[in-house]
């Protein structure tokens, strides 16, 4: 059970909706009466009165059409619904009961700002004055001052969120790596990403479109042990998609490419970074911008399954399913030829299916497998070295390069300021922004630890086929792989 379970339904409510009227040609009909549908009043369920509880609907209703929201960079996938943010505490230093309104006001007197006034029981903070210095709670000898770092800012791995001068949540466009860790850690909701629901729709309703759903590698499991990737191919050509491929054949081609990079990198004596997790991307051209040359030019799993499908369907529409957010932020903002169209989350691919009254329904006794098992890994910490360790094994390489396997965003750091300062003894960096890899996503149906268990169920009934040996058998050794 998740932290925001509240929010999620909320969420989850206004998705289904929006699917329902988009797939019967009413959306733009009938979305203002939404609001009103999801919260008829008059009392409110969750926020201060019916009107809020309204306008936040509205605005998340905006988001699930994927339309950029008032005062948010229109470039960014990740947005913040203002009316939303408006509940969240405005300060963050705030004076407690442990104040004895002494004589010496050392935090008047600290702060640079005339943020600390003096009061009658005890010192008040200004929050439209407060710069948050943190001077007055270091000066107080009372320890009187307690800092409240709100849950975004400090779920933010890379310091992108601020406040504005109505204490508003602000995300950095610069800064901001699309890992969506802000969107589960604040519980008010305010904080969401744009989604794809409305124009997949739209190709699943179009006769002459063919659609189809490439699904990432850590799906398998993520829905317990009888919903693997045969539950998905049936759920999808339910809704209307005309084909289905796990992305674990695009991580076999992805760990085969990188392998021949990496092998001649090693020639030349070069270190490199992987180009799979797109936020980790994000993270070292944004934040390390001089390491970026060092970044694989091999494509992601999904476009190399994209690429795939394109190559004996060029007019196809190609949608990914996942627990990543960022990957929405790699087809908006790389413009990489022949990736995926459209993204849309486990939370987004199920609004679908509920609109269709479709569920993932248990097949106990069919195991699909189009990828190896180590393509099938790739979802998972460490997945995507241990994939390309075995194809330079494959490819004749006896003396395999020592891999730094970066687990979530403190570690890639860790490992990329050993590789700027050019004291990172490994060769190579896998890079991982999500703890566990992407099966520990921000759209994760569960948690980690939670489909461990299913996920070995399902990946142990895999065969031992080599990852050489599924290029060959599926003719894909001439799909371009560079970026």
């Amino acid at each position: 059970m998740f932290a925001d379970e509240n929010v999620i339904k909320v969420k989850h409510e206004i998705l289904l909706e929006v699917a329902k009227l988009a797939f019967a040609g009413e959306l733009e009909e009938k979305k203002g009466d939404l609001p009103y549908k999801l919260h008829k009043g008059p009392k409110p369920q969750y926020r201060c009165c019916i009107y809020r509880e309204r306008e936040i609907a509205r605005e998340r209703i905006e988001l699930a059409i994927g339309r950029t929201l008032s005062g948010n960079s229109s470039k960014n996938i990740m947005q913040v619904i203002r009316s939303a943010c408006e509940d969240c505490p405005i300060s963050s230093y705030t004076v407690t009961e442990n104040c004895q309104n002494c004589m010496g006001k050392a935090c008047v007197n600290a702060c640079r700002f005339g943020a600390v006034e003096p009061g009658r029981d005890r010192s008040h903070i200004d929050a439209q004055k407060c710069k948050e210095c943190g001077r007055c709670a270091e000066a107080c000898p009372y320890n009187a001052i307690a800092h409240l770092v709100r849950p975004c800012k400090n779920s933010c791995p890379v310091g992108a969120i601020s406040y504005d001068e109505d204490g508003i949540s602000v995300i950095d466009e610069e800064k901001c790596i699309r890992c969506g860790k802000c969107i589960h850690s604040c519980p008010f909701g305010a904080i969401g990403s744009k989604t794809f629901i409305v124009p997949v729709i739209e190709a699943l309703k179009d006769p002459n479109k063919k659609v189809y759903a490439i699904v990432a590698p850590a799906s398998e499991g993520m829905f317990g042990p009888d919903r693997g990737f045969a539950s998905w191919e049936k759920a999808v050509k339910a809704v209307g998609f005309d084909g289905f491929y796990e992305v674990g054949l695009g991580a076999d081609m992805t760990a085969y490419a990188e392998a021949k990079e990496w092998m001649e990198a090693v020639e030349k004596g070069e270190k490199k970074v992987t180009s799979c997790c797109p936020a980790f991307v994000n993270y070292v051209k944004r934040h390390f911008s001089d390491l970026k040359d060092m970044i694989s030019q091999t494509v992601s799993p999904m476009c190399a399954t994209s690429r795939m499908i394109k190559r004996d369907n060029p007019n196809a529409i190609v949608v990914f399913i996942g627990p990543c957010v960022a990957k929405k932020s790699e087809i908006t903002d790389e413009h990489i030829e022949g990736n995926a169209d459209y993204v849309l989350t486990y939370s987004e691919i199920r609004a679908i299916f509920r609109a269709k009254e479709v569920r993932l329904e248990p097949c106990h006794d069919e195991f699909k497998q189009q990828a190896s098992v180590y393509g099938k890994r790739f979802g998972n910490a460490g997945g995507v070295t241990a994939a390309v360790l075995q194809s330079m094994k494959e490819m004749g390489c006896e003396n395999p390069p020592e891999v730094y396997k970066a687990d979530g965003v403190e570690e890639c750091k860790k490992a990329l300021l050993l590789m700027k300062a050019g004291r990172l003894p490994e060769c190579f960096i896998e890079g991982m922004a999500c703890t566990g890899g992407c099966v520990g996503g921000p759209s994760a149906y569960s948690k980690e630890t939670a489909a461990k268990k299913s996920r070995d169920e399902l990946l142990s009934k895999a065969d031992e086929r080599k990852i050489s040996e599924n290029l060959s058998n599926n003719n894909l050794e001439t799909i371009e792989m560079d970026k």
